[in-house]
Order: C-alpha cells, then structure tokens, then sequence
C-alpha cells in the first residue's frame, strides 16, 4: 500500500511531473488533493489529476513518480462523473507555475457537485469547507447545478432526484450556518 499525501508529498508531485514536461501544459488537482493544499485535510490517499491535451510525455511519467514518491495517483476529474459547465478552465484556480506546468485546481463548483453527487462522508466534509470557506458561494452552486441538470441524463447512472435533494439540502444546511434561509437549487 502506498502512503497518503500530504501536502509536501503533492508538492513533490508537481515538481517530478513538471520535471517531465517537454512542453507546456496545464495540470488540474482535484479531490483530496485540492482539500489538503487548502488545508482542510492534512493528507489523502491519492492525487487526483486531469491533464490537458498532449500530455504523453506526463502519462508516461506518472508510473515511476509513483512508484519513487510511494504515491498514489489517478487520472480522475469532475467531468469524469458530472457533466460540467463550459469554460471550467477558465473558473480553475491557478496553485502555482512549475517549470513549463501551470497547476490549477479543477473548477470548485464542479468538484463540489461531484463530491455531493457521491455522497461519502469526506466528500460532504470537503463541500462544507468548500462553503464555509469562501470558495464556493451557494447561490453560485444552485446556478451551475441547474446548468447542468439537462446534460445529466449523459451520466445514466446518476440518479437526477436524489443528485437534486443532495444539492438542495447540501445548500439549506450552509445557508443555516451562515444565518441565511432562503431555499434552494
């Protein structure tokens, strides 16, 4: 078994990737990766990443990073689950320039539908730092997913209902906790 990541050994991540670019690229961390750079979580059990087009040279890599940093990684992304609004590259948070790596982390609204699509206790911890902290703001959550509802029959087996009440209820609770009532995505 592999060791968790914290955010030292995502860091040393990034650098071995970069290492391994014989272009420029954009790489986006999502997940646990992005919880423990936030500092929410102090580790996760791997690094989830998606990288833009041309990244060979990278897919190559990733198996001896692995293996020398004793680290789990997988090519998983938001967009692997849900569908998610045009130009989420553009609403990615830029982390830091590595060599000729730009690392971003994947769009929060996408990655915090995602994870309250999943519904694991950890997703729902990371949704609520993902609210409490500022990064996501409901009234914006309830937009993107009524953006997205359409496109959900793409993802058959995402059950739209209870996606829905997941989301609504997900929103309620930080609008209590913020000291806000009104409803709703």
């Amino acid at each position: 078994m592999r060791e968790l990541a914290d955010a030292d050994r995502i860091r040393a991540f990034m650098r071995a990737l970069a290492r391994a670019a014989r272009a420029a690229g954009r790489v986006y961390l999502t997940g646990g990766a992005t919880a423990v750079l936030h500092g929410w979580r102090s580790a996760t059990i791997d690094v989830d990443i998606k990288l833009d087009a041309g990244a060979d040279p990278l897919l190559r890599a990733i198996p001896e990073i692995k293996e020398s940093l004793n680290l789990n990684v997988e090519l998983a992304a938001p967009d692997d689950f849900i569908p998610v609004k045009a130009g989420w590259a553009d609403r990615s948070p830029f982390i830091e320039q590595v060599g000729l790596l730009s690392f971003y982390h994947f769009d929060l609204y996408a990655q915090a539908l995602a994870k309250i699509e999943r519904g694991h206790a950890t997703d729902e911890r990371d949704v609520t730092e993902l609210i409490d902290r500022g990064l996501v703001d409901t009234d914006q959550l309830a937009a993107y997913f009524r953006a997205i509802r359409p496109d959900l029959y793409r993802f058959p087996a995402i059950d739209v209902g209870s996606f829905e009440r997941a989301v609504t209820t997900t929103i309620e609770a930080a609008r209590r906790r913020a000291g806000r009532t009104e409803s709703g995505a």
